[in-house]
């Protein structure tokens, strides 16, 4: 790619966004490799996991002096552990940056690593900020358990421990059952409501690990992913390059044992991993001095029932083309997140003008993993670099999430 000039963005991806609003770039992204549950990241904190992905973002851009970063947003899931509330200020800190750069944590359960990156362009976009730090981490195998705190002082009896790894927890009693179903049996009902078959989900998650298998093989992943140091892992570790169709339809329905065809196969698994985002506005490019790998354009967030919560995407995504202007015949990107193949095949009926085969074309959640707040800064630093590789075009990244949202971001080159 051609260098432009640091005092201007690149004229495939300048724009006016008018009305005093101001274009926002994402400069760099990177992001660990994903670690398995119990895996070669269970031994690292989560919030080092997070400052090793900041100080690994700042410094690849030598001519930012790091307290031009005006915030730091991080998303997290869980929050209940070392994480110590806010990991976003730990990262600050932990990373080495100056002790003036801010930050703040959000949670949207599996986007929370998007809504930290929407976060950051909205304060970019109105002015709020000129450099930000987006990203968000996930530690599932170091998620603690939880003790609720008795409603009388000195309780006699046992009390329960609540794990905060995955899923409901301390539910409230008032909630309608049908909404507090497991994950895994919202797949379930994803996969009724559209008749998707057991042989469908298992096609998908073989081509994910194939998918992701070559993508490390011939390098794709090269420039946004940076190890850990003190820590053997050359990739995501969840790759299962020897598997096969066969070998998949092995595995036991893991949530409904009568007629089930959600598998641990056909699922994402549990995760360990953490990913950051360099955004800027004009001004910050001339900053930083680089060219940036693509700019954001629009964004999207929706509600569905909690128990259809695969299908959060599918609203989410059509709001946010409609306000790019952008339908999915114009898609040279579509990073969407894999909870459940179940779930993505879903979200796939559900848009018709759709080619599939530009969905996770470096392979997704099944095989890559999942680690629930990173997840969503993983999918959009990843679309940025192959809109970068491709030289123009428009991409999206989108999850699923718990308890029944969806969220989408538009990026063009």
């Amino acid at each position: 790619m051609a260098a432009s000039s640091p005092s201007s963005p690149s004229s495939a991806l300048s724009a006016s966004s008018g009305g005093g609003v101001r274009d926002v770039y994402i400069v760099d992204a990177v992001r660990t490799p994903v670690g398995k549950y119990g895996g070669a990241l269970a031994s690292v904190r989560p919030d080092d996991l997070a400052a090793h992905v900041v100080r690994s973002l700042v410094e690849r851009s030598p001519a930012l002096d790091p307290a031009r970063v005006d915030d730091v947003v991080f998303g997290n899931a869980n929050g209940a552990g070392e994480e110590n509330r806010n990991v976003a200020r730990m990262a600050v800190l932990l990373a080495g940056l100056p002790v003036t750069v801010p930050g703040a944590t959000v949670n949207r359960l599996c986007a929370s690593g998007l809504e930290a990156v929407v976060q950051a362009y909205r304060a970019i976009a109105l002015g709020d900020a000129s450099v930000a730090v987006a990203g968000g981490v996930e530690s599932m195998s170091r998620a603690p358990w939880v003790l609720q705190k008795p409603e009388r002082a000195f309780p006699a009896g046992d009390q329960q421990l609540y794990s905060t790894t995955l899923g409901w927890r301390m539910t409230n009693p008032d909630m309608p059952p049908q909404w507090t179903v497991s994950l895994g049996e919202g797949a379930e009902l994803i996969a009724d409501r559209h008749g998707i078959t057991r042989e469908e989900q298992d096609a998908f998650a073989f081509a994910s690990h194939e998918k992701a298998a070559r993508a490390w093989r011939e390098g794709a992943y090269d420039a946004e992913v940076v190890a850990v140091p003190g820590v053997e892992l050359g990739r995501d570790e969840t790759i299962r390059d020897a598997t096969t169709p066969a070998a998949l339809a092995k595995l036991k329905p893991a949530f409904r044992k009568d007629g089930g065809t959600v598998t641990a196969g056909n699922s994402s698994p549990l995760s360990d991993g953490a990913a950051a985002l360099l955004l800027t506005d004009e001004e910050g490019l001339r900053t930083v001095g680089r060219e940036p790998l693509a700019r954001v354009r629009a964004s999207a967030v929706t509600g569905i029932e909690p128990h259809h919560f695969g299908l959060g995407p599918v609203e989410a995504v059509q709001r946010a083309l409609a306000k790019a202007g952008r339908g999915f015949a114009d898609l040279t990107a579509f990073e969407l997140n894999e909870a459940f193949a179940a779930q993505a095949l879903g979200c796939f009926a559900e848009w018709p003008d759709l080619d599939p085969a530009v969905v996770n074309p470096r392979g997704g959640a099944i095989a890559i993993g999942h680690p629930l707040g990173c997840s969503g800064a993983r999918l959009a630093g990843s679309v940025a670099h192959q809109l970068a590789a491709a030289g123009s075009g428009t991409g999206v990244a989108a999850l699923c999430i718990g308890v029944g949202q969806g969220q989408a971001l538009v990026l063009e080159r």
